[in-house]
């Protein structure tokens, strides 16, 4: 197996593993109870739903790390922001996830009603970071990657252009949770998420079963490691 397919193997197994994180919009629903500090409800599936999104956060900076070597020699300033934006997500996710743990632990201490306005707060700021780090972030990464891929013809240009049209589409939906015009769990963001799902899974997926198509910047690079 040479060294390119190794990467596009890399690449798009850390791409379907950031979709781990969907069990947590279930996951999550005791959290945004009102009363969760002081009920009875079972911690376990809040943690576990921290768990899967810190695993989607080291995910989204496998897939930048493992592209990289690869993309920088199409745009190595759009690689690079490609590795930044990656890695700003992750920071976000980790916050968001810190923030509902942190309400886990008031429960667990037995915070008790006085702090049932932290508890709120909390979640909010996990859906503040929500919005910034999986909702905002993944359009620019499709920008980023989607013109690298594009231009370079690594994978079929179909699916950059996916994440191409679908970038903008994200960014007037979070515009519009930002501005109270829908919620974020409504219809309308839901589907103006669905063209960049679309791009990362099937981008995921094809590069573990295809990987990369030969390209003039992959000359060289197809070296054989065992």
């Amino acid at each position: 197996m040479d060294a390119l397919r190794k990467t596009s193997l890399v690449a798009g197994g850390c791409y379907v593993l950031t979709f781990a994180s969907i069990p947590t919009l279930t996951l999550y629903a005791p959290v945004r109870e009102a009363d969760y500090l002081v009920g009875s409800t079972s911690e376990t599936p809040v943690v576990a739903g921290g768990v899967l999104e810190v695993i989607v956060a080291l995910a989204c900076i496998g897939t930048a790390v493992a592209l990289f070597p690869v993309l920088r020699r199409q745009g190595e300033a759009r690689a690079l922001g490609f590795v930044a934006a990656r890695v700003l997500e992750a920071g976000g996710i980790f916050v968001g996830v810190a923030s509902l743990l942190t309400v886990v632990a008031l429960r667990r201490a037995g915070a008790g009603a006085d702090a049932l306005v932290t508890g709120q707060a909390l979640v909010a700021l996990y859906d503040s970071m929500f919005l910034l780090s999986q909702s905002l972030m993944p359009a620019v990464n499709a920008l980023l990657l989607g013109s690298l891929l594009y231009q370079s013809r690594l994978v079929p240009r179909v699916l950059p252009l996916l994440g191409l049209v679908g970038a903008p589409l994200l960014v007037a939906a979070d515009i519009g949770v930002l501005f109270d015009l829908w919620d974020r769990l409504s219809p309308v963001t839901a589907i103006a998420a669905l063209p960049i799902a679309v791009w990362e899974f099937s981008l995921g997926v094809y590069l573990i079963v295809k990987g990369f198509r030969p390209a003039p910047i992959t000359t060289g690079t197809r070296d054989a490691t065992g």
